[in-house]
C-alpha cells in the first residue's frame, strides 16, 4: 500500500493538550511538517506564551521556551540575536499578544527583528477561563462579558491592521483553519514566513484566525460555522505586506 501521509517527524508522539475540536492542534501540525520541510529540527527554537499556545510544547520535538506571560517576542529577541543561526518560532494567542504583550509585539515589529511570528487569534482567553480578549467580537459572549462586547468594553483589534502600519515588517498576512483549503493556503503563508527568516530578510507575521469550542460553549461544528459567518467579517483574509522579493 503506498503511503500518502506520515506524521510530521518534528511532532511528539504523545496525545495533544487541546480540547476536541481545537484548531490549536491543526497549526502545530503545519508547523511541525515546515520544520520537517526545510530540515530544521535540531536547528529550531519554539518560543511559546502562557495560554493555550503554550501547549505546543507537548507537540513540537524542538528546543523551545515558554516565556513570561506576553513577553514571547522579547524573549525570541534575545535568543535570536544571541544566537542568530538559530530558526526562532515566536507563537502566541490573542490574549497573550494583543493584550498584556501589546508592546512587546508592537516594539518587535517595529525593530524589524528576524523572526517568524505565528499569531493565533480564537477571539478569547482559552485557558486561563473564557475572558474577553481584544480581539472578542462586539456582541460576543464572555466570562468577563456575560451579555456580549459592547463599545464600553473598546472594539476588536485588528493585529494585522496595526503591525501594518509599521516600517519595518517584511510580510504580514492573516488566514484562517476552518477548511482545508484555508488549511492549506495557511500551511503556505507559514511556509512564507519561515523562509524569510531563513534568508534573513526580516520580520514576518502570519495570524491564523481559530476557534474555542470550550469557551465559545458551541460544539466544534458549530463553531465553524460562527467563524466563516462571524469571525471572518470582522477579520477579512489576506496578505496585509509582502516585500519579501525586495529585500
Amino acid at each position: 500500500m503506498e503511503k500518502i501521509y506520515k506524521r510530521p517527524e518534528a511532532m511528539q508522539k504523545r496525545p495533544t493538550g487541546y480540547c476536541p475540536g481545537c484548531l490549536h492542534g491543526v497549526a502545530n501540525k503545519i508547523i511541525c511538517g515546515l520544520i520537517d520541510e526545510f530540515g530544521i529540527v535540531d536547528n529550531t527554537v519554539a518560543v511559546q506564551p502562557i495560554g493555550c499556545g503554550a501547549l505546543m510544547c507537548w507537540t513540537t520535538d524542538t528546543d523551545q521556551i515558554i516565556s513570561l506571560h506576553g513577553r514571547a517576542p522579547a524573549t525570541a529577541t534575545g535568543i535570536k540575536r544571541s544566537a542568530p543561526e538559530k530558526f526562532v518560532l515566536v507563537y502566541q494567542g490573542d490574549g497573550d499578544l494583543a493584550s498584556i504583550g501589546l508592546a512587546e509585539i508592537m516594539h518587535c515589529a517595529n525593530r524589524g527583528e528576524n523572526l517568524t511570528v505565528v499569531f493565533v487569534n480564537n477571539s478569547i482567553f482559552g485557558m486561563t477561563g473564557g475572558q474577553m480578549a481584544p480581539t472578542t467580537l462586539m456582541g460576543q459572549k464572555a466570562t468577563t462579558a456575560k451579555d456580549g462586547r459592547t463599545p464600553l468594553q473598546g472594539y476588536p483589534m485588528h493585529m494585522c491592521e496595526i503591525i501594518n502600519q509599521l516600517t519595518a515588517p517584511v510580510y504580514i498576512e492573516r488566514c484562517a483553519l476552518d477548511s482545508p483549503a484555508h488549511v492549506l493556503a495557511a500551511e503556505k503563508a507559514i511556509r512564507k514566513g519561515f523562509k524569510n527568516q531563513l534568508e534573513n530578510k526580516g520580520f514576518s507575521f502570519i495570524e491564523l484566525l481559530s476557534n474555542c469550542p470550550t469557551n465559545w460553549g458551541m460544539s466544534p461544528v458549530k463553531s465553524l460555522e460562527f467563524m466563516r459567518n462571524e469571525t471572518m467579517k470582522e477579520f477579512p483574509l489576506g496578505v496585509f505586506r509582502d516585500r519579501s522579493e525586495e529585500v
